[in-house]
């Protein structure tokens, strides 16, 4: 949005967060368009909704970027916090790419889909004691969802090539309310820094790791 002409859907479960979110980028004088779009990944009618208007208003979509996630579940059962996390991190995402695949299909370009992991969610990571993931105690729900999710983008490559591009990709630890310890004070980085490289994604500057498990500087071992 901040360059060239794009013109993005900012899906939001609430409404007035959403609109929160649109006027402070709708400030900042970009040259690209954002516009609103209520959107819960847990609810199949959110998404059909979502699917019905972006199809009627363009027909079609260039790229669809799969960012909800649910990290530290507070209260609640183990079987509870692994349910909670599995609908919105992997059922989310499987619904939301199979609901779009047919207007990324009509992509006058080359259709890209991106699911949002985390490095936290590398089983060889999680085994290997010289890797920081390796002291990632508690909040499984979070880690296994998105080992969930890999498997579930690996999938998506294999069955949605040639007609869209899919990647996995992490973002590295990025300043936000995803969870309590995702602050600057906590070394996290800024967002405008770790958006430049889901940018390239978006432009195909990447195109030949789709498949991979994409990071700023490479990919991860699964």
């Amino acid at each position: 949005m901040a360059e060239g002409s794009y013109h993005v859907y900012l899906g939001s479960r609430s409404i007035e967060k959403g609109e929160t979110a649109l006027r402070d980028l709708q400030s900042r004088g970009y040259t690209g368009t954002a516009e609103l779009l209520q959107l819960d990944v847990t609810s199949d009618d959110s998404i059909n909704a979502a699917v019905q208007t972006v199809e009627a208003a363009h027909g079609k979509l260039d790229v669809l970027v799969d960012n909800a996630a649910i990290t530290v579940i507070q209260g609640g059962s183990l079987r509870e916090r692994m349910r909670a996390a599995y609908d919105t991190n992997v059922i989310g995402a499987a619904v939301m790419g199979d609901s779009f695949l047919p207007l990324l299909k009509k992509s006058s370009n080359t259709p890209r889909l991106i699911n949002v992991s985390s490095g936290v969610g590398s089983i060889t990571h999680r085994l290997d004691p010289q890797n920081a993931m390796y002291s990632f105690f508690g909040h499984w729900q979070y880690g296994v969802s998105k080992a969930a999710m890999n498997l579930l983008s690996a999938c998506m490559f294999v069955e949605y090539k040639p007609d869209v591009k899919v990647f996995t990709y992490c973002p590295g630890f990025t300043v936000s309310n995803l969870g309590p310890f995702n602050t600057a004070d906590q070394g996290a980085r800024p967002v405008a820094e770790s958006v430049v490289s889901l940018v390239e994604l978006i432009e195909g500057k990447r195109d030949g790791e789709a498949g991979a498990f994409v990071h700023k500087d490479g990919a991860y071992p699964w």
